[in-house]
């Protein structure tokens, strides 16, 4: 059995829009919120191995969420090249480090919207081998021939991750037909999904294809939605296009990635079906700023500059239509750009260009983007929930910037597990109460 750790004097931000000038905040051995509240109206434990925390001038929340993002190990914009050449271990290795980058940071899940190695990662984490996040992974997406997810510059037998001689983070399942969609579909739960991920438009970093292109009808985004929850999970859709948008949700998926065209149907059926959106602003910002610096290719750049110029303002449109979004940057590594580490960029976007309020977005990087992750347990403070909080220095109710700085993340708790701590001798106290 661990210790119960007891942090006082904190501002609360409880993940749900609620805020509580001065709090305690209890966690017991087993990994849970115990108690929270004000000084005096919290049960603290009278035995056992304690460690206290004063934590005056601080913040104590969720730990944050990046609903889409992905594991891969890459280091540049060459998106082609890279995975290519840079053997598969390599990019194993890489992603240790990103991982241990993003709970620097207070991430304390990740949703990984596509890819292999987050798969096999999960694992080590969750043995505790690998510091980090927890992983939920959707593992190898699903594309239809001529999809986003078909790697047009690469010969089809090698796209396929059931024929494929080329071991590449983000290989992927190809499948046309509403058979050839169940039978994939089954074939990623197989494989260990915690979700399904398909795409139901084009996108920016697709050679051949067009964000605006529909992908999949809309029977075969129905045969993969109604396998995901014959088998309790649930499909995340990369959707830009705005028939893109409106077939995913016609066909049941549950969260919607980018959603850069969304129109006034989209906004309506996201609210009717209660789907969350991942609007994924940082990533667009990262190519446009940075794109042909990292080596890009240009049509990737081409497409994005196109989007960009209406993107935030329909982004905008669904959030002031009460539309749910949550945070995720679709980073996926990088050393100037798309780096793991820096995902908070993302709330702060919230705040700048879609008008949010601090609390507001606060509530999308923790309750909202945990329930894009498909998890009940986690992006809140409350009695009961599983204790993932971080301790920050400063108000990032006041001020979500204050996330973008790795050193104000002073304790980071995943599990009731303490993933790093910064805090100097005379904050806390070990001992036996």
């Amino acid at each position: 059995m661990g210790s119960w750790v007891v942090v006082r004097g904190a501002k609360l931000f409880d993940g749900k829009g609620g805020v509580l000038e001065r709090s305690v905040v209890v966690v017991s051995p087993d990994g849970r919120v115990r108690d929270v509240g004000s000084e005096g109206s919290v049960e603290v434990p009278g035995s056992g191995d304690v460690l206290e925390v004063y934590a005056e001038g601080m913040t104590i929340m969720p730990g944050l969420i990046d609903a889409h993002m992905h594991l891969s190990g890459l280091r540049t914009g060459e998106t082609i090249k890279e995975p290519l050449l840079t053997p598969y271990e390599t990019l194993v290795a890489r992603a240790v480090k990103d991982l241990e980058a993003l709970a620097d940071a207070g991430f304390t899940t990740v949703v990984d919207a596509g890819g292999l190695i987050a798969l096999g990662l999960k694992a080590a984490v969750d043995e505790g081998t690998v510091r980090g996040p927890r992983i939920v992974a959707a593992g190898p997406p699903l594309s239809q021939t001529f999809g986003h997810g078909d790697e047009h510059y690469l010969p089809v037998e090698y796209v396929d991750l059931r024929t494929s001689k080329l071991s590449n983070a983000f290989k992927g399942l190809i499948c046309d037909g509403v058979d050839e969609c169940r039978k994939a579909a089954r074939y990623a739960l197989r494989v260990g999904a915690d979700f399904i991920k398909i795409f139901t438009s084009g996108g920016v970093m697709s050679q051949r294809d067009r964000p605006e292109y529909t992908q999949f009808t809309p029977e075969e985004i129905e045969a993969i939605v109604y396998e995901a929850r014959a088998a309790g999970r649930f499909v995340h859709a990369h959707a830009e296009g705005a028939r893109g948008i409106v077939n995913a949700l016609l066909g049941g998926v549950k969260v919607v990635a980018h959603a850069d065209m969304i129109d006034e149907e989209g906004v309506e059926l996201a609210k009717e079906r209660g789907a969350v959106v991942v609007p994924t602003l940082a990533v667009s910002e990262h190519i446009v700023s940075y794109g042909r610096e990292l080596g890009l290719p240009e049509w990737a750049i081409e497409k994005e500059a196109e989007l960009s110029k209406y993107h935030v303002e329909n982004v905008r449109r669904a959030y002031r239509a009460g539309v749910k979004l949550a945070t995720g940057t679709d980073f996926w590594g990088g050393l100037k750009a798309f780096k793991h580490g820096e995902n908070a960029l993302e709330v702060v976007l919230f705040v700048e260009k879609l008008g949010m309020s601090p609390v507001e977005a606060l509530t999308s990087a923790t309750s909202k983007a945990a329930e894009a992750a498909g998890l009940r347990d986690v992006g809140t403070v409350e009695k009961g929930k599983v204790a993932d909080l971080i301790l920050v220095d400063g108000d990032p109710t006041s001020d979500v910037r204050t996330l973008l700085s790795k050193d104000r993340i002073k304790l980071v708790m995943k599990g009731g597990k303490i993933l790093k701590n910064t805090l100097g001798k005379e904050r806390v106290e070990q001992g036996r109460t």
